[in-house]
């Protein structure tokens, strides 16, 4: 987990940023491109990863949107990877 959410092992994407990505049509390959030091087996593991658990990374997308509004950063349906830094961990301490 990275400061709570579910994240690539190895790196600190969060599975929620690849996977809202590829629910918005984005394909594997496309992905590769975003993010080539994950390779094909951590992009795919992610992936596995959100279908096998759908709420919780659907979730996870939820508390990044309401940081953002919190933090006045991008509105719901921004593009996934126009991020603000946020400390998913500062509600939870």
């Amino acid at each position: 987990m990275l400061a709570g959410s579910p994240h690539v092992l190895g790196s600190r994407v969060p599975v929620r940023r690849l996977w809202a990505w590829h629910r918005g049509g984005a394909s594997v390959e496309t992905l590769l491109k975003r993010y080539p030091n994950l390779g094909p087996a951590r992009v795919l593991d992610a992936l596995a990863f959100a279908y096998d658990n759908q709420d919780l990374i659907e979730a996870d997308i939820a508390r990044e949107q309401l940081l953002f509004k919190k933090k006045g950063g991008p509105a719901v349906g921004a593009r996934p990877l126009a991020q603000l830094n946020l400390p998913f961990d500062e509600d939870e301490e």
